[in-house]
Formats: C-alpha cells, structure tokens, sequence
C-alpha cells in the first residue's frame, strides 16, 4: 500500500514505515502529525485518485527531527571587472516517518 501525499508545497510517494525529509515543518520533535492532502491511494491494486484530493483518506506520521542539509556554494563572477560573490546556504529539513495510511 502507498500513498502520494504532498507535504510543503512538494508531492512525495509514501509507504508505511518510510522516513522522508521535507522541507522545515513548525511541529516540534516527537510530534505526531496528520497529512490530509492525499492524491492518490493504492491499496494494493485498488486505485483511488482524489479530484484533486481523496475525500477521507489522511495519514499518520511522526517529526523525527529537524536538521540542515550539505551546504550549495553560491559564486558569481564577472571576467575582466574584478567581480566575484561568494555565498553560501543550507537548506532546513525535517525528517519525518510514516506510521499509517488510512483510505
């Protein structure tokens, strides 16, 4: 059984027991969470697609933790004008797990 569930703006494709990493959620570390904005449900061949969302299906998960991702290297430069811009950034992460998908 898995799900397609879009979390911050991003669709994922879930499974129970599945740890992913969103973008940064305000919920604290040990919380549990319910995702209702769930496109489409397999359940093992039943297919159900949602127009735009399945009505009651939503799932469970649990915040893990919050972290930073690798550091993306930002550099500009201009030949010949003496320009160049070095700038760093770390994305915010928070790794959550799946614990149930109700349809």
């Amino acid at each position: 059984m898995f799900a397609i569930v879009e979390i911050a703006g991003q669709q994922f494709k879930v499974e129970k027991d599945q740890t992913v990493y969103v973008h940064r959620l305000a919920q604290p570390e040990g919380a549990s969470i319910e995702l209702e904005n769930v496109l489409l449900v397999n359940d093992n061949g039943s297919i159900k697609v949602g127009l735009p969302t399945v009505a009651g299906a939503k799932i469970g998960a649990t915040v893990i933790t919050h972290l930073k991702g690798d550091k993306v290297i930002v550099f500009k430069k201009k030949r010949r004008k003496g320009y160049r811009k070095l700038n760093g950034h770390r994305q915010s992460f928070t790794k959550i797990k799946i614990d149930s998908i109700n349809a």
